[in-house]
């Protein structure tokens, strides 16, 4: 028989609904553990997804010899703190982005993965896809990139509240939250997979009452020349697409973070759609690349790689920083 990873999840939101429902994809995630802070929530949980086994205690979870793994979706703020632990205890950790509430964090986290010799991927889900894959094979069809124009907007549900002066999880500064790294980095890391660090940002958006942003509109500069320019919000809607620009050609993306269709639009030439279609969850790819990860004895991804990750939140720490957005981690 084909050996399984025993998962453990912490966060019960529906976020994990969707990875428990990618991961069901791969005979080898099996999912044995719940972690939540109030007793009722983990037992409806675990009702729900059929799991045998409920935690309210991390520190519990995390040293359970039932665990092999641990997927962790709990406000970015709990990120590092909830991974470190795990990680001592000897658990892979497959991390909802942002990875961490800064760039400090990710590095400690790093460390700890290292020094205990476990698996440690942020979970990054568009660039894991067969769909970015193709996009990264056809890129030299384009010729030398000159721009890259990424666009993620989308209202969000607890936006209202907001203005009515009730501040909930996703525009609390306590937490991490905010569009830059709620949204934002959906449009910037496959940049970093794709061009690596650039040179130059320079950022400008909309600060919200609750002290996290709304909006923002991010200008990077290549040493190469590139250009790439995102557009992201959670206070209104766009339907713009993602273009990686060429001399030679585009490359048309309906959106990056999820991507449906996906095309080569040479200068001169007839058009060609380049997304395979695999019939898959869009969640599958990140735990299976993680479970890959763990049966293989290697250590991180080669794609959403620990570095790709470091330089991602390095960029969105400067780019809170250009917004005046802090977080109570940056204190540290």
């Amino acid at each position: 028989m084909e050996k399984k990873i025993r998962f453990g999840v912490i966060g019960t939101n529906f976020i994990t609904d969707w990875v428990i429902a990618g991961g069901r994809e791969d005979d080898r995630f099996e999912l044995v553990a719940v972690c939540s802070r109030s007793e009722d929530t983990a037992r409806a949980f675990a009702a729900k997804h059929g799991i045998p086994h409920t935690f309210t205690s991390l520190e519990a979870m995390a040293a359970s010899p039932l665990v092999d793994a641990i997927y962790i979706a709990s406000p970015n703020a709990f990120h590092a703190r909830q991974s470190i632990l795990c990680m001592q205890h000897g658990k892979h950790v497959l991390c909802e982005k942002a990875f961490a509430s800064n760039a400090g964090e990710v590095r400690q986290m790093i460390e700890t993965a290292r020094k205990h010799s476990v698996v440690l991927m942020e979970a990054m889900k568009p660039t894991l896809t067969p769909a970015f894959r193709a996009v990264r094979e056809a890129l030299p069809e384009v010729g030398t990139v000159r721009r890259y124009f990424s666009c993620y907007c989308q209202y969000s549900s607890r936006y209202d509240k907001l203005k009515e002066g009730t501040v909930l999880n996703a525009f609390n500064p306590e937490l991490g939250n905010g569009a830059t790294m709620d949204i934002g980095i959906y449009t910037i890391y496959p940049m970093v997979v794709l061009f690596g660090r650039p040179r130059t940002i320079h950022a400008t958006g909309l600060k919200l009452s609750s002290g996290v942003d709304g909006q923002a509109a991010v200008n990077f500069t290549y040493d190469n020349g590139l250009i790439a320019t995102v557009l992201y919000g959670k206070i209104a809607d766009s339907s713009l697409p993602t273009e990686i620009q060429g001399e030679q050609g585009t490359i048309l993306l309906d959106r990056i973070n999820i991507i449906g269709n996906a095309s080569l639009i040479p200068r001169k030439g007839a058009a060609a759609q380049i997304r395979p279609q695999t019939g898959k969850n869009e969640y599958y790819h990140e735990v299976s690349e993680f479970i890959d990860l763990i049966l293989s004895g290697r250590k991180e991804s080669t794609v959403n790689t620990l570095h790709n990750s470091l330089t991602t939140i390095e960029l969105l720490d400067e780019i809170r920083r250009q917004l005046n957005v802090r977080f109570p981690a940056d204190k540290a």
